[in-house]
């Protein structure tokens, strides 16, 4: 039994290939779990008394050959470009996978979304090509009224009745053509104007409206609803509405929320009043209920509408509203613990 064991040994410091299928296949010759070693250490208990001290020191020298053998061969497979240098060293550590950060303007709608979905309101989406009753007529904008003037529009050249929305109010309206009362939406996406680009406005930002239309909707359901908005989003309860005009809503109004005076920021932000102007509202004008096939003998509702790109810098301290489009590494990765 030791000669055969020797003569193992002699082929095993023979053997030489360049297969990496041979070298496999002589692994599991010898190494494997039905390999010739295994069979030898089966064996040993029948090896006599005055032998197993020999036996047990060749079969030791032939696992140890054996084994040496196939790391040599591989390792020169591998330095002469081998198969398995195709996808490189597969027993390496992976390229680490690194965490994604959520854009700013996406973690402040979905906390938008978020608060308004607890009390009742669905997600509404439309074009952001439109055409001219949708964005303009039908909100009480017909033809010349000197109201269009308030939002400079993109025109598409090829069809003067198509333009880019400059509004999510637009999508209110199709909602409303196509739903009956009791609607209760909200409508966020991105619109666009023919305005200057500086740090604190751009030519397309990003909107998110709502809309509550049922049977007896007064002012007084509008504060509470913007109150608990308010209360979520920001932690501060306090608000004030001072009359306005939008050509959609009767009576109209802006929201303020009151942000405190208690650090220098507040001090810049809300230029020493301790306000900050949010968001505008007001009741929806019985003209686009009609518009929109709705009686408005019937029902009545109310309307509101902010900048998601505002409340984003607020919320997080960005100083300027261009870092928003701009898609620069260094700056959103700073959201990747956000929500």
């Amino acid at each position: 039994m030791i000669d055969q064991l020797k003569e193992h040994i002699k082929e095993v410091k023979e053997f030489s290939t360049t297969s990496k299928e041979a070298i496999e296949t002589f692994r599991i010759q010898y190494l494997g779990k039905k390999g010739i070693l295994n069979q030898f250490f089966a064996e040993f208990k029948q090896v006599p008394n005055d032998q197993k001290k020999e036996f047990g020191k060749t079969i030791n020298e032939l696992k140890v050959l054996a084994t040496e053998k196939v790391s040599t061969l591989k390792s020169a497979l591998e330095a002469k470009g081998g198969d398995t240098l195709v996808y490189g060293d597969l027993t390496r550590p992976g390229e680490p996978i690194e965490l994604g950060a959520r854009h700013p303007i996406s973690i402040v709608k979905n906390q938008i979304i978020d608060i308004f979905s607890r009390i009742g309101f669905n997600v509404s989406e439309g074009p952001e090509i439109e055409d001219d009753w949708h964005n303009f007529t039908a909100l009480n904008l017909p033809e010349h009224h000197p109201a269009r003037d308030m939002q400079d529009t993109f025109f598409i050249q090829t069809n003067p009745d198509l333009l880019l929305r400059t509004h999510t109010s637009s999508v209110q309206v199709r909602y409303m053509e196509n739903h009956a009362p009791p609607i209760r939406t909200i409508s966020p996406g991105r619109v666009y104007r023919n305005e200057a680009i500086s740090a604190r406005s751009h030519c397309f930002f990003h909107q998110v409206e709502g809309l509550y239309i049922d049977k007896d909707v007064s002012f007084a359901d509008l504060k509470q609803t913007l109150q608990f908005f308010t209360t979520e989003l920001f932690g501060k309860s306090k608000i004030r509405l001072r009359p306005s005009y939008f050509p959609f809503t009767e009576p109209s109004a802006e929201v303020d929320v009151y942000w405190g005076l208690e650090t220098e920021t507040d001090y810049r932000m809300t230029k020493g009043t301790g306000w900050l102007e949010i968001m505008g509202c007001g009741m929806v004008d019985p003209n686009v209920l009609d518009n929109c096939g709705i009686d408005s003998n019937i029902y009545s509702g109310f309307a509101f509408g902010m900048g998601i790109d505002r409340i984003a810098l607020l919320l997080h301290q960005i100083s300027d509203i261009r870092l928003l489009s701009e898609n620069d590494l260094r700056f959103l990765e700073q959201f990747k613990s956000a929500f």
